[in-house]
């Protein structure tokens, strides 16, 4: 694990000892809605294709960053599911 990586996975382990099983739950189901994932798309074939304004851009790295907190949140929901489900 790099550093940063680390460093992450501190800085959530507080918030992933605050979660309910049931929380747990509803933040690892969470997705886009299909207005977000549109703007999304679209954002991201602009990105692809080079065409993005500043303003797109700025809005795009926004999501980017959202994104990636969320799914950091969603793995450490994933870890509090998996420890509260009993083995089989």
């Amino acid at each position: 694990m790099n550093s940063s990586s680390a460093v992450l996975d501190e800085l959530f382990d507080p918030v992933s000892q605050c979660l309910t099983p049931d929380v747990a739950r509803r933040i690892a189901g969470l997705r886009a809605s299909p207005q977000v994932q549109q703007i999304l798309d679209e954002l991201a074939e602009k990105s692809t294709e080079g065409t993005l304004s500043d303003a797109e851009r700025s809005d795009y790295e926004t999501y980017v960053r959202a994104i990636n907190f969320i799914g950091l949140l969603q793995a450490k929901a994933r870890s509090v599911i998996s420890a509260a489900t009993p083995s089989k």
